[in-house]
């Protein structure tokens, strides 16, 4: 076995690995990267990118047989379910060299195709290497969970990983989880033409405001996708073709596919972190804020810590990272700052608190400033009028922003800027933004808090009326 050295170890060539070793490696730390599948990890092969690509050709089928609303003959979509996959493979293939091999071995990153696991709390072993490390960081990011739900096993089904094989149409696809990914695949396959139960054990899209997630859950329904709540699995029969998902309450549900999409788990089974002193929780590594482990010479970061299972949270710790183990600064991690979103259409987005979080916080302190899309010009102009932005206000900052509507994902942006630096919502309002856009939305909502100030006090009238009089 040979032995290597180096200043910075990384298992796992995912979204959080990579943005480590480019940084590293171009700061001048001599680093090894390990990955025994596939360099750009879960994001770019079985989970972001292709599912956003999958979603786009659902979303151009769907623009075709309904576009009688802009004066343009609707049109049947003929929907070739293998070429819509090409599509996606296609555009995977097209981001696959940003995460190459050869491209962070050009960056000077020594990059072996194996997995590791550790022997001590320094040492890992990786094929025919043995590795010593000054510092380690854990960046194996999370697989689907399989729930342990009877008759499961003895039946085909899909995943996130294995959804991207499939070739022909499902005929009716059943998808045990309402959360994001269930939603987003459940959206994408009803509009390229399957039909679509979605099973959820509690509630659809249940860790958003249930305001703003309903506003989605409504499209979603008109559109003909089933939505089952309250319906936890209780048994899976069948076969091939022939899918049956029965609930507790006695509910039985009938499909040709079924994918499980009831979220994720840390990748750490394999890396024996015992030797290592590395401790766990149920949800991944324990870490501090520094993102610090149980041993202090490894880091965990991404989904593997257990935490915010989001590509750009994974790329947000990287830099934590680089900055504590590079330069030996003290760096920590916040949550405050971090958006998420949902890309159904009407997209969900959320950043910081959401109303009832804010409320329990900060009582009756909180202001929630409110802004419907049906006023925004450009929303009226392109038909997307279903939409609601509320901001979460305390002292006159922002504590929270929830949006569903058209863009929130790009809406919420602004305020995760506005968050991370302890903005006032009078940064927003002194803003200008061009008109029309789908982003004056974000400008009205902090109109929205400050109208009644200033539009409904008695005592900015009676100002305004003396200086009145004494103005030349």
């Amino acid at each position: 076995m040979e032995n290597l050295k180096c200043d910075l170890l990384i298992l796992g060539a995912g979204s959080g690995g990579l943005s480590v070793a480019a940084g590293a490696s171009q700061m001048g730390a001599d680093v090894i990267l390990l990955e025994g599948h596939k360099m750009g990890g879960d994001c770019l092969n079985y989970g972001c990118v292709p599912s956003k690509a999958l979603i786009a050709s659902g979303k151009t089928a769907y623009t075709m047989s309904h576009a009688e609303i802009y004066g343009v003959a609707d049109a049947a979509p003929q929907v070739d379910y293998a070429a819509a996959k090409d599509h996606v493979a296609d555009v995977i293939a097209q981001i696959e060299p940003v995460d190459s091999q050869e491209r962070f071995e050009g960056f000077g990153v020594r990059v072996i195709r194996e997995y590791g696991r550790f022997t001590s709390d320094r040492v890992v072993e990786a094929g025919a290497y043995r590795i010593t490390a000054r510092r380690i960081v854990i960046a194996t990011g999370s697989s689907p969970l399989v729930p342990p739900i009877p008759g499961l096993d003895a039946v085909p089904y899909l995943t996130n990983e294995t959804l991207w094989k499939l070739r022909e149409r499902p005929d009716h696809l059943l998808v045990i989880g309402g959360g994001p990914i269930g939603m987003e695949m459940a959206q994408a396959h009803r509009r390229l033409g399957s039909q679509v139960t979605v099973i959820e054990g509690a509630k659809a899209l249940g860790k958003d405001d249930p305001e703003m997630a309903e506003i989605v859950l409504e499209q979603l329904r008109a559109e003909g996708i089933e939505i089952a709540e309250e319906a936890l699995a209780q048994e899976v029969r069948g076969q091939e073709g022939a899918i049956e998902v029965e609930t507790k309450d006695g509910r039985v549900f009938k499909g040709s596919h079924l994918l499980v999409a009831v979220g994720r788990k840390a990748n750490l089974d394999t890396l024996n972190l015992e030797a290592a002193g590395v401790e766990t929780t149920k949800t991944g590594v324990k870490v501090d804020d520094s993102l610090k482990t149980s041993n202090r010479r490894v880091y965990a970061i991404g989904d593997a810590a257990g935490g915010l299972q989001f590509t750009h949270v994974a790329g947000y710790h990287a830099g934590i990272v680089i900055r504590s183990a590079l330069f030996g600064l003290p760096a920590k991690t916040k949550t405050a700052h971090i958006p998420w979103a949902t890309y159904t259409q009407p997209e969900l987005s959320q950043v910081g608190l959401t109303e009832a979080q804010a409320r329990d916080a900060h009582g009756d302190r909180l202001e929630v400033a409110r802004f419907h899309y049906h006023h925004n010009d450009r929303a009226i102009a392109e038909r997307k009028t279903k939409g609601l932005i509320k901001v979460m206000v305390v002292k006159g900052r922002p504590v929270g922003v929830s949006i569903a509507g058209h863009q929130a994902g790009e809406l919420i942006n602004l305020w995760s800027l506005v968050i991370a630096n302890g903005l006032k919502m009078s940064a927003v309002s002194n803003m200008v933004s061009p008109y029309p856009t789908i982003g004056e939305i974000n400008k009205r909502a902090a109109g929205a808090y400050f109208s009644p100030k200033l539009f409904e006090n008695d005592t900015v009238k009676k100002v305004v009326r003396l200086v009145q009089r004494w103005l030349p």
